[in-house]
């Protein structure tokens, strides 16, 4: 298909990648919010990175021509006012191209060095750097004593708050600011600022798929930057130039000193490595890596290394060893004059995840991508649980902790490590309660309940919490409890739990302040008869408006982002229609390769119905069990089915296992016509499991493998080709609407659509399509495992005689919809069965 534009794709681009990226091209143009779904295997990321990046280079051409032309002045002759003029330009030009000469250079040696590298010759090496010697025991305990603490002042600025949570040395943060990180509030010289280009942040789930997404960002050759194109002009030069690309991490994904690594969690890695920047700590014990004035070359260096060429996640840690300066701070430096940022989720959707990154996305562009489960990422990050024996571990390091320092600490210290202790009583009291009275599995739990103990009604919390982040009594508490068992190492205790609690729990104590409306706290209780109180956001709406409303455009893209009406209601329900911009797109196969049908009746007149009411019937998983036996005779290669539960399918598993006389039982009958693979709960034996199943089809025998919507084999795993030749869907995985978290859910949905003048009928119709919503999107999902390139081809069928229904039938995704057949009379299954063996036999 002919463009208009030219989108530098790397491939004669499909008809469907053409529009997508004119549809995204346009909404950036525009400055709108766009949710754009294009299936798995239809080229999406490409799509995306070319459309984006041409705006970007159209954008930095029409900024470069603004800022090289004067203002006119009818008192100059033209002559002065056009020398002037190419002046201005020569100066643009000679800034612009001095950086990208010394990118080029970094680049030639980078070159040079891997030849080298691959024809044998010796390369020059750094000197060899030890281990940090930075040990967090020490040898006396005062440093864990509490600084004195007498300022109540609410209106200390946020900035010094920052600066104290991120415990950033003095040095660090001096050569920061000189380098244009905005963590600082003292002026600097506008000699030394660096220019916040123009840029995209390009934001996923994980860090493997935005590995993925920077080999893509490899395959393009990039427009070339406007300065390069001033023909006739003194040092301008034509060519094509790398893009300047910046992935950022967390400090688990690059931190190259050792001895924080080994900490091994998220939680305690941030708090040895901060632990190591403390004015208390011993220079000999403080990370060798941190930025300083003294290194401040390397820092330098590592920012032109990072931008000369297109890098990964590991790489940039790999680039930090090689230099000997932390790439978790150095990359900082690196954020203004990059060109695209790619980051995980929890990195650009939470604000002081932003604001320690020095991360502003004022006037730029944000891709978010796979963000069908957008709005539970948003929920999830800012919610947070505390388990009964938390609490009690955080308890008893408080306790060791005021043992030995209660007598040292003074004034508001002992008021405020004391109204701690009560807090954290008071709350542990009410699980203790609420364990007791009730044997339910989930509840609603007042605020209100939690801080009933002795004097906790008297605690102003705000100000508690703002002294817990000031004061930094969590990290003096832990390190102290640490310290101490180290010199003991004699209780089981703090072999089996090193985790810093009291950090987390702050965490959930400031959760007590979030505004009433928008969460609800809930009692819980597993199987294993363990109790936590969870703190559940129901509404993410106020923490993505902060980006929206700071960037110039948003992109929301993912291959199953049906049913969309979800996001305007409740991610983006204050946007102007008129602002929002949604697209969607087939599949790039033709119809005839794909094979839909929804099944609602199999043989001996047994309806399909895995209502949850209905769904424990024998006669309803052995006629299942016989349904599935005939479809893995007829299907060739994989067979994916998914379940809606873990519990579900072992319970099917274990009836169809059963020993019935005379005759095989079904788990046989399956394993006779495939090998018959089972995805279990939890991470462990994914990968074990995918390799059999793959390993028995290029064997020739075949696999069936028994999956859960939303698990692991749901979420990023790709059935392609032989691996899914049919994917079967068995019922609908609606969540439990009378548990305590959904009913809040509905109820919040329904007051919010009648404060927003609606009425109470409206708002259960709009809490019901959420719920439909939020099912049909875990089953979309499964769907998309299958199809995965244009000469793909796969059956699905769903087997619940609801997904006939037009409700259900409307929420399924375009390209879905395209393969179900055009006859409107519904088939029986024995016709199912022979329309699958002709669409297979046309395929041999």
């Amino acid at each position: 298909m002919a463009t208009t534009r030219d989108f530098h794709h790397p491939f004669e681009p499909y008809d469907i990648q053409a529009q997508l990226m004119t549809a995204v091209y346009d909404c950036i143009s525009e400055g709108k919010v766009g949710i754009f779904e294009s299936p798995t295997g239809t080229g999406k990321s490409l799509s995306l990175i070319c459309s984006t990046l041409s705006w970007l280079r159209d954008e930095q051409r029409k900024s470069f021509d603004h800022d090289s032309n004067l203002e006119p002045d009818d008192d100059e002759p033209a002559w002065i006012i056009e020398q002037a003029r190419k002046q201005k330009l020569e100066q643009l030009l000679q800034q612009r191209l001095d950086i990208e000469s010394r990118l080029s250079r970094i680049r030639e040696k980078e070159s040079r060095q891997k030849q080298q590298y691959e024809s044998g010759d010796p390369v020059k090496k750094r000197a060899k750097l030890g281990h940090a010697n930075a040990s967090s025991g020490f040898g006396d305990d005062h440093q864990f004593l509490l600084d004195d603490y007498e300022s109540d002042d609410a209106a200390r600025s946020s900035s010094t708050i920052r600066r104290c949570d991120e415990g950033i040395s003095v040095a660090s943060l001096d050569l920061m600011q000189k380098l244009g990180e905005p963590l600082q509030d003292a002026q600097h010289s506008p000699d030394l600022e660096i220019a916040d280009e123009l840029k995209v942040f390009f934001c996923s789930r994980t860090h493997s798929q935005l590995t993925q997404f920077v080999n893509e960002l490899r395959k393009v050759n990039f427009p070339e930057a406007p300065w390069f194109q001033k023909e006739g002009l003194p040092g301008t030069i034509q060519q094509e130039s790398t893009v300047k690309h910046l992935p950022l991490g967390s400090r688990k994904n690059l931190c190259i000193n050792s001895t924080v690594v080994s900490a091994g969690n998220v939680i305690a890695i941030n708090e040895r490595c901060l632990d190591l920047q403390q004015p208390s700590t011993p220079s000999g014990k403080k990370c060798p890596f941190l930025p300083n004035k003294e290194n401040e070359v390397l820092v330098n260096e590592f920012r032109d290394h990072t931008l000369a060429t297109i890098r990964d996640i590991e790489d940039l840690g790999a680039l930090g060893k090689k230099i000997g300066i932390c790439p978790y701070y150095a990359s900082r430096a690196s954020i203004k004059p990059t060109e695209i940022v790619t980051l995980p989720y929890q990195l650009l959707l939470q604000k002081s995840a932003r604001e320690a990154l020095g991360i502003s996305l004022k006037s730029h562009v944000v891709v978010i991508d796979e963000a069908h489960n957008l709005m539970d990422a948003i929920t999830n990050m800012h919610s947070i649980a505390v388990t009964q024996s938390q609490l009690h571990r955080c308890k008893w390091q408080l306790r060791t902790y005021l043992q030995k320092f209660r007598n040292r600490l003074k004034g508001k210290n002992r008021v405020y490590v004391t109204q701690t202790v009560r807090l954290i009583d008071s709350i542990s009291e009410c699980l203790d309660r609420l364990s007791s009275e009730s044997s339910s599995t989930e509840s609603l739990v007042n605020v209100v309940d939690m801080m009933s103990g002795k004097g906790v009604d008297q605690i102003n919390l705000y100000k508690l919490v703002q002294y817990l982040a000031d004061s930094k009594l969590a990290r003096k508490v832990e390190g102290y409890v640490e310290f101490v068992e180290k010199r003991a190492r004699s209780t089981a205790e703090s072999i089996a739990d090193t985790t810093p609690v009291l950090t987390h729990i702050q965490g959930f104590l400031q959760a007590l302040m979030n505004p009433a409306a928008e969460g609800r706290f809930f009692f819980e209780r597993d199987e294993c008869d363990s109790v936590a109180l969870r703190y559940i956001l129901l509404d993410p709406t106020f923490h993505f408006k902060e980006v929206v409303e700071e960037a110039r455009a948003v992109i929301l893209a993912g291959g199953t982002m049906s049913p969309m009406e979800d996001y305007a209601r409740h991610l983006l329900p204050y946007l102007a229609p008129e602002r929002l911009w949604t697209w969607s797109c087939g599949h790039i196969i033709p119809k005839e390769n794909l094979f839909v049908r929804s099944v609602g009746q199999i043989q001996d007149e047994i309806g399909l119905d895995f209502s949850f009411a209905r769904r424990t019937s024998v006669p309803l998983i052995n006629g299942l069990g016989q349904c599935l036996v005939r479809l893995a005779a007829t299907i060739p290669d994989g067979l994916v089915v998914f379940f809606p539960s873990y519990a579900y399918l072992d319970q099917v598993s274990a009836q169809w296992q059963k020993t019935v006389a005379g005759s095989d039982n079904v788990w046989n009958s399956l394993e006779k016509r495939k090998a018959v693979f089972k995805e279990t709960k939890g991470l462990s034996g994914i990968e074990d499991t995918l390799q059999l199943y793959s390993r028995s089809i290029d064997e020739g025998k075949g696999g069936l493998l028994l999956s859960v919507i939303g698990g692991k084999m749901s979420e990023g795993i790709n059935f392609s080709d032989r691996l899914g030749r049919g994917v079967v869907v068995v019922g609908l995985p609606f969540p439990n609407l009378h548990s305590a978290r959904w009913t809040a859910k509905l109820d919040y949905i329904e007051r919010s659509v009648i404060g927003r003048g609606g009425s109470s009928a409206e708002g259960k119709a709009a809490g019901r399509d959420l719920y439909e919503n939020a099912c049909m999107r875990a089953v979309n999902q499964s769907i998309g495992r299958a199809i995965r390139h244009q000469t793909d081809f796969a059956s699905i069928l769903l087997l619940d005689r609801r997904y006939s229904t037009s409700r259900i039938a409307s929420k399924l995704p375009g390209w879905i919809k395209q393969g179900f057949d055009d006859n409107k009379a519904v088939p029986t299954f024995t016709e199912i069965v022979q329309g699958l063996q002709n669409f297979f036999k046309a395929k041999v």
